[in-house]
């Protein structure tokens, strides 16, 4: 081992099963967030690229989350000499059909900019699985097949971020090992770059200052007298590593790349390697130290609990801490359902609803709108206006434009249901300042006089039976709900009328145990529905993005097998919780659903 610099890289697998770079400026910013916390479990991309907005990266599990669509892609930490051209800042690229420039993939960038370093005319891509010719001199990319050209240019950019960090000599001093669990090999290629698994990209990491005292992997530490025999080297199935067994209470590790000692079978006992290596993971748990989930052990022959204790201690040597347990999958859809097995939800005789755009109301001011609701006050109290906070007896704070003259004797009024007083000139502000559309809310207890409706979108509401149960629900069946709403133009009920918004991950399904409480749920979110109260247009609280169709404050269960997000099931009070966040729109089972 030694110390060496690199660059880093972070990429993501696309549908075609290519590592795509992301931008400098992204690397670098994923990198800030792990030195700043080297807790952190994920970053969010659109803090540093809006474009980025819907994506956060997961560190723990090395994966892409899509928020809006629940998408989720692999991502890793490639390492790059710093000569090479993401080090130096160049960028290269090709230009599409569409016009526009699509970045190479790594690899192949720091080829073509080697190539040209040597001052090579042209370079052969096939060696990389690439039936293309670079031609220096016309700066083109020639297919071998089609004889097809296209532009080619080199852009100078940000450069990548520079860690130092302890590196494998050589491919040679690592040598090519199979780790359980690792689904692959440990190795380091010929131009230093080690392998991408969440493993090896964390020894490696950043992360590497904060456990300057942990041992690292390849280095011996002085031993005053001769392991006991009870702790002797195990074999690693398929590898050329040999493994000292940590001994309490210093859990001294040794790991040496050139020999594998083999042991009998009266070595070491299967439930002792089990219970040293979850004393290790009890240790670190609770230290608050983060674990890493021992993955891929499938199967269930009698080795396979030797071979998770093996990982973990082997992962332990390496500086990272180990939680022996695999870690849950996020399940965000149901297994494929036909149409034949969709039923109709049980008292409900259609299966869709539709909104259109708000038409406007005509008729009453808004003046006379919010007296409908008051009685008058005669001798006001020495009390303040909530909305103003001016005296109630005195005239109203407010001084802006759409509130005509108001007598002395109308000054005031009480709410009728709640008793709340104000000026009236402050309720009339308020009202012009909502949606308009007949309704009043009392800004202290939040009372609903008349029917509230909201600003969502135009849409599609769908609803269904599938023959699945939620976890938490064996004894019946799904109700799922389909929300789809496309994009458009705002409209004057929107925060920038004529501004066009946005409509991230729809449809939107959402999941609904198919019991009575479950359909009663259903029935008042057909009336929220149609009152435009599930959706709003607004600005996103999770991606920051503005302009765009966000959730409305009714919260719906999202993931159909898991409850990762905290959107999923188990969840026994969520039919509550919801009937009580339509109450607060005004909509209850005793105002709108019919009685027996």
């Amino acid at each position: 081992m030694l110390l060496a610099s690199a660059v880093v890289v972070w990429e993501w697998l696309n549908e075609h099963g290519r590592w795509r770079p992301y931008s400098p400026a992204v690397c670098h910013h994923i990198e800030a967030v792990i030195r700043s916390d080297p807790r952190c479990g994920s970053v969010v991309l659109g803090q540093v690229d809006s474009r980025l907005s819907p994506y956060i990266i997961d560190l723990h599990s090395m994966h892409q989350f899509r928020q809006d669509t629940g998408t989720l892609r692999p991502v890793r930490r490639s390492f790059y000499d710093p000569t090479s051209a993401p080090g130096q800042g160049w960028l290269w690229e090709w230009e599409n059909d569409a016009g526009s420039w699509t970045a190479y993939d790594t690899e192949v960038g720091i080829a073509i900019q080697a190539a040209r370093d040597r001052q090579q005319p042209w370079l052969d891509l096939a060696p990389l699985g690439f039936c293309y010719l670079i031609d220096f001199e016309s700066m083109t990319q020639i297919n071998g097949q089609t004889q097809r050209c296209r532009r080619i240019q080199r852009r100078s950019d940000l450069a990548y971020p520079l860690v130092s960090g302890p590196l494998p000599k050589s491919h040679h001093a690592w040598g090519p090992t199979s780790m359980p669990g690792h689904g692959g090999l440990l190795a380091i290629t010929s131009l230093g770059q080690p392998c991408a698994c969440q493993q090896c990209m964390l020894v490696l990491s950043v992360k590497a200052g904060t456990m300057s005292t942990a041992h690292t992997l390849g280095r011996r530490p002085p031993q005053t007298k001769p392991p006991s025999p009870k702790l002797s080297s195990l074999p690693i199935p398929g590898g050329s590593y040999s493994l000292t067994l940590p001994r309490p209470p210093t859990l001294s590790r040794s790991l040496s790349p050139h020999r594998t000692s083999m042991v009998g079978a009266t070595g070491l006992s299967r439930p002792a390697l089990q219970r040293i290596a979850m004393a290790q993971s009890r240790a670190l748990i609770a230290s608050g130290v983060p674990t890493v989930p021992v993955k891929n052990l499938n199967g269930s022959s009698p080795v396979h609990p030797a071979l998770a204790g093996i990982t973990g201690i082997l992962m332990s040597a390496a500086g990272l801490p180990v939680c022996l347990t695999r870690p849950p999958k996020l399940v965000l859809h149901p297994p494929p359902v036909s149409k034949s097995d969709l039923k109709p939800v049980p008292g409900l005789g259609h299966c869709c609803r539709k909104t259109t755009k708000k038409q406007a109301r005509k008729g009453k001011t808004p003046e006379e709108v919010v007296k409908r609701y008051l009685q008058k006050v005669r001798n006001p109290p020495e009390e303040d206006c909530t909305i103003c906070m001016e005296a109630l007896p005195g005239p109203s704070g407010y001084k802006g434009p759409g509130v005509g003259g108001i007598s002395r004797a109308e000054s005031v009024g009480r709410l009728a249901q709640c008793g709340h007083q104000y000026h009236l000139q402050c309720l009339v502000a308020m009202y012009n300042n909502g949606n308009k559309d007949g309704s009043l809310q009392c800004p202290t207890c939040k009372t609903i006089y008349g029917v509230k409706t909201g600003n969502q979108p135009p849409g599609k509401m769908e609803y269904h039976v599938i023959p699945h149960s939620l976890p938490g629900h064996p004894d019946c069946k799904t109700i799922r709900i389909i929300y789809n709403i496309p994009p458009g133009i705002q409209g004057p009920e929107h925060p920038n009328p004529g501004k066009p918004f946005t409509a991230r991950g729809f449809p939107r399904h959402c999941y609904l145990p198919d019991s009575e409480k479950g359909r009663k749920v259903l029935r008042l979110l057909l009336v929220a529905w149609d009152r435009r109260l599930i959706f709003s247009v607004g600005t996103s609280s999770t991606t920051g993005e503005s302009d765009t169709v966000i959730w409305n404050e009714v919260h719906h269960k999202t993931e159909f097998g898991s409850n990762l997000t905290g959107h999923g099931y188990p969840d026994p009070g969520h039919l509550d919780n919801v009937l009580e966040e339509l109450k607060a729109q005004g909509i209850t089972e005793e105002e709108c659903l019919p009685r027996d």
